[in-house]
């Protein structure tokens, strides 16, 4: 769900935003992400820039890079308000031989950093000589997030407003706001161009915790069958969100899907090999390196769920935790109680459904309207529901 304000919600500053994005689309009489797609296809643009000794881009093609080699680039995003620039750490493992494409991305929210090291141990691991194919890393997408390590982007349009990145996707680079335009120009000059395949790694948000699961359409058999070689926990068989980075590089003809490495701020050394060994099994799956499979879902009892039942606090005060992730909860079990400053309990919070635990608030205090547990479940397609509206 968005979270833009609904045409209800709107005040004069949102209107006179939205007549200055409709002059704004009239002058500029191109279709911006087409342009800059045809840029990017003309070759790598260099900038002229060097930043602790890597080149700048402002576009890529892998296809003109030497191959046999890993190349290290800053890709030059949106500028600040102090006319800098958001520059994007970028590398590419280009293969002796042609093949496929696969584009690993981390960072969209600034507070996951198991990802980032997910895909810095995957990137160790290949030896393009090797290789077929090319394999993109794009390891650090939302960088002022990342600098405070928040979920989302701070933007100066009005004020301060907190922006999430990873409901812009695939942006626009003439965008009313700067995330908007970061995220046009990653899609259409860095990413779109140069993958046939991609996976976009996440973590839970602050103050929450996650089992290792995909987020992945389990109905498009190319997602599936990359879905399927991780060796984790849980699925949750579902198309998410509009403005999701996966969903714009499948409307763009590219299959992806969305990873999440358990809590964020931290290194979780436990399920971050996990997602190393299933990237690399994907890398197998498409021929870009060679070598036996390793574990994948056949080996870890995998639970697929394609609902998710969110357990809201209805008071607030301290909360007590009855259930760990994964646990099997039965509908009508308890799984938290909640008490005020005296102690007293103030409210207790039941499994609406049968399922298994996917995820949990970790900050002991909560206030009314917090996510407090998650359980994921299977929904019949009888029931004629929205899973995500719950």
């Amino acid at each position: 769900m968005s979270d833009d304000p609904g045409w209800e919600g709107l005040d004069r500053r949102h209107f006179m935003t939205a007549a200055i994005g409709v002059s704004a689309a009239l002058a500029g009489d191109v279709d911006p992400a087409n342009a800059q797609a045809t840029t990017a296809s003309r070759g790598t643009v260099y900038t002229g820039d060097m930043i602790d000794g890597k080149r700048v881009i402002s576009a890529l093609n892998i296809e003109d890079l030497e191959s046999g080699r890993k190349h290290l680039f800053y890709f030059q995003g949106v500028e600040t308000t102090t006319g800098q620039h958001w520059h994007v750490s970028t590398m590419v493992a280009k293969g002796t031989r042609p093949g496929k494409r696969i584009a690993l991305v981390s960072g969209v929210h600034g507070d996951e950093i198991s990802t980032v090291r997910t895909i810095q141990t995957v990137m160790d691991r290949l030896n393009p000589v090797e290789m077929s194919g090319a394999v993109l890393a794009v390891l650090d997408v939302s960088r002022p997030a990342m600098e405070g390590m928040a979920r989302r982007w701070p933007n100066s349009g009005r004020g301060i407003d907190l922006i999430d990145l990873n409901r812009e996707w695939p942006g626009n680079e003439n965008g009313l706001s700067a995330p908007s335009r970061h995220a046009g120009m990653l899609f259409n000059r860095l990413l779109k161009p140069n993958a046939d395949y991609a996976i976009d790694f996440h973590t839970s948000t602050t103050g929450y915790d996650i089992t290792a699961m995909h987020i992945a359409r389990m109905d498009l058999p190319e997602v599936r069958a990359m879905a399927e070689l991780f060796p984790i926990d849980q699925i949750f068989d579902n198309a998410a969100y509009p403005g999701i980075l996966p969903n714009a590089f499948i409307d763009a003809g590219i299959p992806a899907f969305t990873p999440e490495i358990g809590a964020p701020r931290i290194l979780d050394h436990d399920m971050i090999p996990l997602f190393v060994e299933g990237t690399m099994n994907v890398l197998k799956h498409h021929g870009i390196i060679a070598g036996p499979m390793g574990r994948t879902g056949k080996d870890t009892s995998l639970f697929v769920g394609n609902s998710a039942h969110p357990v809201l606090a209805t008071r607030g005060g301290f909360v007590e935790l009855l259930v760990k992730l994964k646990d099997k909860v039965v509908a009508g079990q308890k799984l938290a109680v909640q008490r005020n400053a005296f102690g007293e309990v103030v409210a207790e919070y039941t499994s609406g459904v049968s399922g298994e635990v996917l995820a949990f608030r970790t900050d002991a205090t909560s206030e009314p309207g917090n996510m407090l547990v998650t359980v994921l479940y299977n929904r019949t397609p009888a029931d004629n529901f929205d899973p995500l509206s719950e």
